[in-house]
């Protein structure tokens, strides 16, 4: 952990970021969180949101993964999340197709989600929902939320690696 630390202070960036598998799954995450957020940068952890964020560090900015019945996972999903969530946390939703659209707007609506000071971001599963066809139905349905792209695919390609 000392030598996260170091290499985090070496880089010297305004933003940490912890993600990957599921950070939350690892024994230590929440110390290396706490001491994370001892440095003079801003820290965000990328949950996929099967796992309590209750014991998270106060100050750390949370992104919850709500997984789709397309992802495969969405039993996974551990809700009680929704009620820890605080301005500056966001919510995250991947969707492979059209009935996992309406399915995040049902669950959006229901939860009385993206109407406060938590985002909802809906971000179509690379190659199998066009931007378009998500944009317009965000459009058709009015839904508080933001669309999101996987950035790093649409600049370097979806074969891209380390970056």
């Amino acid at each position: 952990m000392d030598e996260i630390i170091h290499q985090v202070k070496q880089h010297n960036r305004p933003l940490v970021l912890l993600t990957g598998g599921e950070p939350l799954a690892q024994r230590h995450c929440n110390t290396l969180l706490k001491r994370l957020s001892e440095l003079d940068c801003f820290v965000q952890l990328e949950t996929s949101g099967a796992y309590s964020i209750a014991s998270v560090p106060a100050g750390i900015r949370r992104i919850v993964d709500i997984k789709t019945p397309g992802s495969g996972e969405v039993q996974r999903n551990h809700l009680q999340n929704l009620q820890h969530l605080v301005a500056g946390d966001e919510i995250k939703i991947v969707l492979t197709d059209r009935s996992d659209y309406e399915w995040a707007r049902d669950f959006i609506r229901e939860h009385k989600l993206g109407l406060d000071d938590v985002p909802v971001l809906l971000s179509p599963a690379w190659g199998d929902i066009s931007a378009a066809n998500l944009c317009a139905w965000l459009l058709e349905d009015r839904l508080p939320v933001r669309m999101q792209m996987q950035m790093h695919k649409v600049i370097w390609g979806s074969q891209a690696e380390g970056v």
